[in-house]
């Protein structure tokens, strides 16, 4: 029995291009043509089709079917770490299903990590900016400890004005603000010790992590809100900056 190239790819349930494709990649050997110069299909063609069509079926790629061999011989060791690969597509694609989920539950921004949907609506665009950096600076474990930090801490009135603090605002309103959030910073310190020494959880060099936290601060927030910080910051230290004393000094009726 010989067959055409349309009538093998009807036989088989695909499309003469793809038969073509196969021999040009190399996985179906090419058939006798007729006198009339037409391809004729046989048996061995329709097998090794077939079998090409299953392995697709199954998830694997054209590049590793030649490596699985023909029909007649053992593919389990490919075949196990084909296994393998799947199971590691699909379980990302489970957990990327679940973050969907809770995106779409929460309307939350996708461009956030994993797992700071539920907490979206807790975070301006300069904190939402900092934990997409965050992500990428510190490990696994410090990511879950500042979304957890982040679901124990409510928003308050001080971070409503914070947040739309003027480049210029006056020294008692910056030292104010830093006295309020300094207690904050310091119970965080206390329940998560690595805030003291965060290139413990770093998933970057020192260096990169260091320089990559400073610029990204810089330019996330103006120098009235990065005063507020480095004042709470010192507060929650028991330091203390000259500089900042002697401008307060010149600043009090």
């Amino acid at each position: 029995m010989a067959w055409s190239t349309r009538q093998i790819a009807e036989l088989a349930d695909t499309t003469v291009n793809t038969v073509r494709h196969y021999h040009e990649a190399g996985l179906l050997e090419e058939p006798e043509r007729r006198s009339n110069g037409y391809k004729q299909y046989g048996v061995p063609h329709l097998l090794r089709l077939l079998q090409i069509r299953r392995l697709r079926d199954l998830g694997v790629p054209l590049a590793q079917i030649e490596s699985l061999g023909r029909a007649d011989e053992d593919p389990v060791e490919a075949l196990r770490v084909l296994d393998a690969e799947l199971e590691a597509t699909i379980e990302r694609l489970q957990r990327a299903r679940s973050e969907l989920a809770l995106i779409l539950r929460h309307r939350a921004p996708a461009d956030l990590p994993p797992g700071f949907s539920s907490v979206a609506d807790a975070l301006p665009e300069p904190n939402r900016s900092l934990v997409m950096i965050y992500s990428q600076a510190y490990d696994e474990s410090a990511m879950s400890d500042l979304r957890q930090m982040l679901e124990e801490t409510p928003r308050t009135d001080a971070d409503e004005e914070f947040e739309s603090l003027p480049p210029d605002a006056d020294r008692a309103t910056r030292s104010r603000l830093a006295e309020y959030f300094a207690p904050i910073i310091a119970r965080q310190k206390a329940a998560y010790p690595w805030l003291n020494d965060p290139t413990s959880r770093s998933a970057k060099s020192t260096a990169t992590l260091e320089s990559t936290i400073v610029e990204s601060l810089q330019e996330l927030y103006n120098p009235a809100q990065l005063e507020v910080l480095y004042r709470a910051d010192l507060i929650t230290r028991g330091k203390t900056d000259e500089r900042l004393d002697a401008a307060d000094e010149r600043t009090d009726p």
